[in-house]
């Protein structure tokens, strides 16, 4: 049997390390043809040195000529400008795994779909901005899109156990970030290193401080209502802070499917390379008992207002993903950098979303114009507004 070849987009970043990890263990069965980073240089030619893919894509153009020196034989450098979208034309592969942050991977996932590929995805941003462009461009070319995200793998998973057309609900499962217990005086009050102190997972700074204001699952909700096909109402987020529960399904018979394991994103990666197979995995298993027990509860809606954010978005559609998520990133590294309040984040992402006009049926391009102009509309908001500016 021939190995499936697979392209990481994102290698560098802790999915795409994760993905390697779970790569490793099943050597006859996967070749890595092709990777890529943003800025990390360094371990992307020492990812390159170890895995000997066909190519590899750096957005850095400052360190172009140092990466590709250090590549070995046989190993092509695509560098600059729409690298990632490029790398994935240029190389045959089955499975193109999505792992960069934010918006700028989403022209290669765009176009590793309208190729047919297997695009397993790691990131939210992709679905939450051009969720109805994506899904019907995959029902076009007959691309699978499988979740990564271990709350829509768990959905996915879940699913498996009926009929789409008997699901009552979806219930996305998230740990509440560092400030779950914390009351509005001490969100106002929040600094970057307490956001930062996430109480169960180990991500990047930009995803971690999407934890600690829920807009993770705000982003969540608006993915799954694309993946999936459901209604925004049927939508729900439930805090369990233990991780361990990653989400479920309810059917309309009261039958609730839920997906469990040990926090460790290696799982759901191997479940979408792997699909509709199982395979040992290197995640460590779970122990119910030694576990103990386990909570549940609702989030509180003045606390986390960017819940209801994520749904308005879900049951509007068009532009307003595209919007929501340039405006969060704007604000989330605003917030990285003192330059605003940590309320704020969602506070002024929600002032640009409700001056949006909206375009029900966007293009690519009419995305990345709304994006562009969400990110210009917070500054220019800011300059308006210098209040906003921390204390």
């Amino acid at each position: 049997m021939s190995k499936q070849q697979v392209v990481i987009l994102g290698s560098t970043g802790s999915i795409g390390e994760s993905a390697l990890s779970v790569l490793s263990e099943l050597p006859d069965s996967f070749e890595v043809v092709g990777l890529s980073a943003g800025t990390q240089w360094q371990k992307l030619a020492q990812q390159a040195r170890y895995w000997n893919p066909k190519y590899v894509a750096l957005a850095d153009l400052a360190h172009q000529d140092a990466l590709r020196s250090e590549l070995p034989d046989g190993c092509a450098l695509i560098d600059g400008a729409n690298c990632l979208t490029r790398l994935v034309e240029a190389v045959e592969c089955d499975c193109v795994i999505s792992a960069v942050v934010g918006a700028a991977g989403l022209p290669a996932t765009l176009r590793a779909v309208q190729l047919g590929r297997k695009v397993a995805l790691a990131n939210k941003e992709p679905l939450v901005i051009a969720g109805q462009l994506l899904m019907k461009t995959a029902e076009q070319t007959g691309a699978a899109i499988l979740p990564i995200d271990s709350e829509h793998s768990a959905v996915f998973q879940a699913l498996q156990a009926g009929r789409r057309e008997d699901v009552e609900r979806i219930v996305l499962t998230a740990s509440g970030g560092p400030f779950r217990d914390a009351t509005v005086r001490e969100l106002e009050n929040a600094t970057v290193e307490d956001a930062l102190n996430h109480p169960t997972w180990s991500m990047g700074p930009k995803i971690t401080i999407d934890s600690a204001t829920m807009m993770n699952k705000a982003l969540e909700i608006i993915e799954a209502r694309w993946l999936f096909d459901f209604e925004s109402d049927q939508i729900e987020v439930m805090i369990h802070p233990e991780s361990i529960l990653h989400s479920m399904v309810e059917f309309r018979d009261g039958s609730v499917i839920a997906q469990m394991g040990t926090p460790d994103m290696r799982t759901p990666i191997q479940y979408a390379l792997t699909y509709p197979k199982r395979l040992p995995c290197p995640a460590s298993r779970l122990s119910l008992t030694r576990l103990g027990q386990l909570t549940f509860y609702e989030p509180d809606p003045d606390r986390f207002p960017s819940l209801r954010l994520g749904h308005q978005v879900a049951a509007t559609g068009g532009s307003t993903g595209a919007v929501l998520n340039a405006a969060n990133e704007v604000c989330n590294a605003l917030f990285r950098q003192g330059e605003i309040g940590f309320c704020d984040i969602v506070r002024l992402t929600e002032d640009v979303l409700n001056a949006h006009n909206r375009v029900d049926e966007p293009s690519l391009d009419e995305l990345i114009n709304a994006d562009n102009w969400a990110r210009r509309e917070v500054e220019t908001m800011l300059a308006a507004s210098p209040i906003r500016k921390v204390r």
